[in-house]
């Protein structure tokens, strides 16, 4: 890969929307498909490249989409096939790609496949999905928790087996060791890849949960967590056998392969595991796995200095030869940016996210400073809550809707519906009115960022080198050719001296200081990162 032509997911930024929460076309209080090509153009002004939009597929919703009982259709909630089909052809005519969310670990337990599953113990699809008998005592097969909370294990009064499910009830886990399953599922991508007009289709995937399609074949019990001291009942065990298992990587060679059928397609993996787990994903010396397993360390990691800079460190060494980098701050499942280290730090995040080497994924919103909106308890929509009420572990806060403009539900849906979640507080100073008309907001420095990235082939497409900490400053360098860029973030609240060499100042994230000279170091001031051309 590294002597290949430059491909757009190496040089774009990736912008995700949760289509619920982005814009209501209808007036039902929840997005949908024609609402998010009715802002396409705010997308081609902001700046980035490629849309990678959660899922839309028929569902009952149990996990809002993430139980998919269809995968090759799209639920009324959001629209229609034409509709998805004219959202394509529209973001394909502005020069930008579409990637899918695809859920392939699990399904609806209102999926034809697990009816059939769950109809008898000799139907035709009964090993698509984990059964299993109960124990001797009568009780779970095994210790298998749910990522939601509680086991995994939920009989069926129809068969009297168990099914394992990695989330909801509802949400059956898919056997993985059974050809028909791979192939049905790999059918379904082929579905998307070929949809749209001359059969061009989505220019990708995000694969959803992908380090935990293989569980153990022989259901061996889970080793107790030694650390874990109550909370999150799926912390107990140690997921030995049900997550990052040696299979799947044939399991995602053989996604990989099926994309490299089609000109310029991405695999990207949801992948949350140690960085030196996260590498493997890409697929050995060959880099024939994802094209991106998703490092979501900068949410996982302390907003400090040394650790941040360590991290970057660690994660270019461990980066198998060629393989392409790629960084996330925020997701539809973290809380978001600006709540998690403050308004002011975010700004530096921002400036960190695109000027680091890789891949930038935005989350829908972060590029106005959205923070957490607050959910009162008979607003609570998010299962993973509802089964665990009291731990924190609701994501209803970070999917609040998106801020458009100064009327009655922000823009949107219609004045005097209700919105499927509440907006944030105030959110007047949110919305992309707001900050489009004032100096100095959140907005205007992302779209800064995002065209000086485009324009400075260094930010997108050079080597990273010279990464150290001082004084709680950030520092590092982007090089290609002639071109040097050297970034300095200051992740304090106080002013900080840091040394620099000559240049003149690009960007800051909170002062407008671009054209400013460096002579023998640079004073950063509370909170500010700055991007530095060296003469």
């Amino acid at each position: 890969m590294a002597n290949d032509p430059r491909l757009w997911w190496q040089d774009g930024v990736i912008y995700q929307i949760y289509p619920r929460s982005f814009q209501d076309s209808n007036g039902d209080g929840i997005g949908d498909l024609e609402g998010i090509r009715s802002r396409l153009d705010y997308l081609v002004e902001l700046g980035v490249d490629a849309v990678w939009v959660s899922p839309f597929y028929p569902s009952p919703m149990a996990d809002f989409g993430y139980d998919v009982a269809n995968y090759t259709d799209v639920d009324p909630i959001f629209g229609i096939l034409a509709d998805f089909d004219r959202l394509i052809a529209e973001i394909h005519a502005r020069g930008l790609k579409l990637i899918l969310d695809f859920v392939p670990n699990h399904t609806s337990n209102q999926h034809p496949w697990f009816l059939e599953s769950r109809s008898s113990r000799t139907n035709p699809k009964r090993d698509w999905y984990l059964w299993q008998n109960p124990a001797s005592d009568g009780s779970v097969p095994n210790n298998w928790m749910s990522n939601f909370g509680g086991l995994g294990w939920t009989l069926d009064d129809t068969t009297g087996q168990y099914y394992y499910h990695s989330f909801l009830p509802g949400q059956p886990d898919l056997n993985w060791w059974n050809p028909e399953v791979r192939a049905a599922i790999y059918a379904a991508m082929r579905f998307w890849l070929g949809r749209g007009a001359k059969g061009r289709g989505v220019d990708g995937f995000r694969m959803d949960v992908i380090w935990l399609l293989i569980k153990d074949k022989h259901f061996r019990n889970n080793p107790p967590n030694p650390d874990w001291h109550g909370g999150d009942s799926m912390g107990s065990v140690l997921p030995k056998y049900t997550a990052n298992q040696p299979e799947t990587h044939t399991i995602v060679r053989e996604m990989r392969a099926l994309l490299d059928e089609y000109p310029e397609r991405v695999l990207i993996g949801e992948i949350y595991l140690p960085i030196e787990e996260l590498v493997t994903y890409y697929g050995g010396p060959e880099l024939k796995g994802a094209q991106m397993p998703f490092n979501f360390q900068l949410i996982l990691t302390a907003w400090e200095a040394p650790l941040i800079a360590r991290l970057i460190q660690q994660y270019e060494a461990a980066l198998p030869a060629g393989a392409w980098p790629n960084w996330v701050v925020g997701n539809h499942d973290q809380h978001r940016l600006a709540t998690r280290i403050g308004a002011a730090q975010a700004r530096v995040a921002a400036v960190l996210l695109l000027t680091l080497r890789g891949t930038p994924t935005l989350y829908n919103g972060d590029e106005l400073g959205m923070p957490d909106a607050r959910i009162a308890p008979d607003e609570v929509q998010d299962p993973a809550e509802k089964r665990q009420p009291g731990l924190g572990l609701g994501r209803d806060p970070e999917r609040s809707p998106m801020l458009w403009e100064n009327r009655e539900n922000a823009g949107f849906t219609a004045p005097g519906v209700k919105t499927w979640l509440p907006l944030v507080w105030d959110w007047p100073g949110f919305t992309v009115e707001t900050e489009t008309a004032d100096a100095g907001t959140m907005l205007k420095l992302y779209r800064e960022l995002l065209r000086l990235r485009r324009a400075r082939p260094a930010l997108h497409a050079g080597s990273v080198s010279d990464v150290h900490e001082g004084n709680g400053v950030l520092h590092f360098m982007r090089t290609l050719g002639s071109e040097r860029l050297q970034m300095h973030l200051n992740l304090t609240g106080n002013s900080q001296w840091t040394p620099s060499l000559e240049g003149q100042v690009l960007l800051s994230s909170g002062l407008d200081r671009a054209g400013e000279a460096v002579r023998n170091g640079l004073e950063l001031h509370a909170n500010e990162a700055v991007v530095v051309e060296l003469s």
